[in-house]
């Protein structure tokens, strides 16, 4: 009887240690997690004095380097408004299409405006905020080869940027080689150098492409479903999530896109684009 009442109370007495050390770890934890969300939150930007965005560096007419080492286009012009009607100043972190979501959730920055367009799969792993453009798959080929039918692909080489609308679509969609790249700038290098019959993109951002490089056309101007492109923040951060809502409401009656559309993109576009084909009323 003795040795099992001691035994019950050695095994009690583990028990209320192991609760313990759970419970230890299990705030730890929680403090941790917290303190990460919170380094994004409104009031931590507004503290620190910057607005962290990530933006592509090779994108025009929507995020790039000019000659001149200044960031400019689109959704640049768009991430320096955010930060003034927030009082902050901004610090761009470059990304490419397949490391935005890393560069989000590793705390280098606090929102991406990078031309992210909002799929159901990457609602589970970012929060996007309303959109602020329209957008859908294009596909680019040689004028003197044209592609302008998704049939006209099949078994043949196709070019995408990893992490883009186009990879996905075709990925899914099956029937052609897929091409992959890192970035922008390789996939054009690739493009020019013959190493596929077409490449798949935004196509607002085609339109851009080919109007600069007239040899080739977009045969194909829409393919897929029409998407959005949308502000995204880390999973959970209700704060900048809801400013950033607010925000785009605001510039949107204040007609900022319009005149985003007229300053950054309308000199790159050919004349088969309008600004209702771009911006969200």
């Amino acid at each position: 009887m003795k040795n099992n009442r001691n035994r019950n109370i050695i095994i009690g007495i583990l028990v209320v240690l192991i609760i313990a050390v759970a419970a230890f770890f299990g705030i730890k934890s929680g403090t941790s997690n917290n303190t990460s969300a919170n380094e994004s939150s409104v009031s931590a930007i507004k503290k620190r004095g910057v607005l962290r965005v990530a933006v592509f560096g090779d994108l025009p007419p929507y995020g790039w380097v000019d000659d001149h080492g200044n960031r400019v286009g689109y959704d640049v012009h768009l991430a320096r408004q955010m930060a003034k009607d927030m009082g902050v100043k901004v610090k761009f972190t470059q990304v490419n299409a397949n490391n935005r979501v890393d560069t989000l959730n590793s705390n280098k920055a606090d929102i991406i405006l990078a031309n992210f367009t909002v799929t159901p799969e990457r609602k589970q792993v970012v929060d996007f905020a309303k959109p602020y453009m329209k957008v859908s798959v294009g596909v680019v080929s040689p004028k003197n080869s044209p592609i302008t039918s998704a049939s006209q692909l099949k078994g043949k080489n196709l070019i995408v940027n990893k992490g883009t609308t186009a990879e996905n679509y075709f990925t899914k969609k099956g029937g052609v080689d897929l091409l992959k790249f890192d970035s922008k700038t390789q996939q054009f290098n690739a493009f020019k150098n013959n190493r596929a019959a077409a490449l798949a993109d935004d196509n607002s951002y085609l339109y851009a492409w080919v109007k600069k490089n007239p040899n080739y056309t977009v045969g194909i101007k829409n393919i897929g479903p029409n998407q959005f492109i949308s502000p995204a923040v880390k999973k959970g951060n209700k704060s900048l999530l809801n400013w950033t809502n607010k925000e785009i409401t605001k510039l949107t009656k204040k007609k900022f896109f319009i005149a985003d559309y007229n300053k950054e993109l309308k000199p790159y576009f050919g004349k088969e684009v309008k600004p209702s084909d771009i911006v969200l009323n």
